[in-house]
């Protein structure tokens, strides 16, 4: 698999905040090339998560560690003040610990997709099973179904998902399962967007009234008709969002 830039410095208005986005779980920053050519007026920075990408070889060191790293890397590639930030389900938790841990450096956030909720029984079976089939291509490609991901964009997913060590995939998932929102986001005070998919899951639509509880500021809306990788399986909708939000309001096609 080719590797994906993780920082593009296309931005024409240097007003504009840098815009940062966060990847899926067994995804890597690739799967936000439906928004590069959307936001050209802006540098942004799709940093790879350790243990995903063109890090695949490194450890999952913990969400905590995680949102410092990426803290981390985009002061290395120059971006001193505060950035607009944007989590997708494992990049929206770590979005979350970022709000935490750094509230001073996100101007803007938007989450979407954040499982949320302690996983229960049927979950947690769920991810047993993922982790015994792991390594079977059939397995990833039922999942690119599942979310709703165009044709295009299966194959790519398909390979990221076997390239992901069992170590990795094993801890991550321990603390996706664990669920819960950190009390210190409540130490960023700054606007919140908080979407999930029509189409997700019922944990994933609850976890939007506990992101509102730990963050009153947050507006929680669903994006109809959506599956969880939304951002690939509608670009248009998703891009028209995130503009929408950038401009300081919420797009009126997302349901309150």
């Amino acid at each position: 698999m080719s590797a994906f830039p993780e920082v593009h410095f296309a931005g024409t208005d240097a007003t504009k905040r840098p815009l940062v986005l966060l990847h899926g779980g067994n995804a890597a920053n690739w799967m936000w090339e439906p928004q590069l050519s959307a936001f050209g007026d802006r540098t942004v920075l799709t940093p790879d998560l350790p243990g995903f990408g063109e890090r695949v070889g490194e450890d999952w060191p913990g969400l905590d560690a995680v949102a410092d790293d990426v803290v981390a890397r985009v002061s290395g590639h120059g971006v001193a003040g505060p950035f607009d930030l944007v989590g997708l389900s494992l990049g929206a938790l770590t979005a979350l610990r970022v709000l935490a841990r750094h509230p001073d450096r996100v101007g803007s956030a938007l989450l979407t997709s954040a499982p949320l909720v302690p996983a229960g029984v049927g979950l947690r079976l769920y991810c047993k099973m993922q982790l015994a089939l792991l390594r079977t291509r059939w397995f990833w490609r039922a999942q690119a179904s599942v979310f709703g991901l165009p044709e295009d964009s299966r194959a790519r997913y398909v390979e990221h998902g076997l390239s992901v060590r069992r170590e990795t995939e094993s801890a991550m998932v321990a603390e996706v399962c664990a669920g819960g929102v950190p009390a210190e986001a409540r130490r960023y005070r700054g606007p919140l967007l908080a979407i999930a998919g029509e189409k997700d899951s019922a944990a994933v639509r609850r976890s939007l009234s506990d992101i509102a509880r730990v963050a009153p500021q947050t507006c929680s809306r669903v994006a109809p008709g959506m599956h969880h990788i939304w951002n690939v399986e509608d670009a248009e909708l998703f891009n028209g969002v995130l503009r929408t939000w950038l401009e300081g309001a919420v797009d009126p096609r997302l349901v309150g």
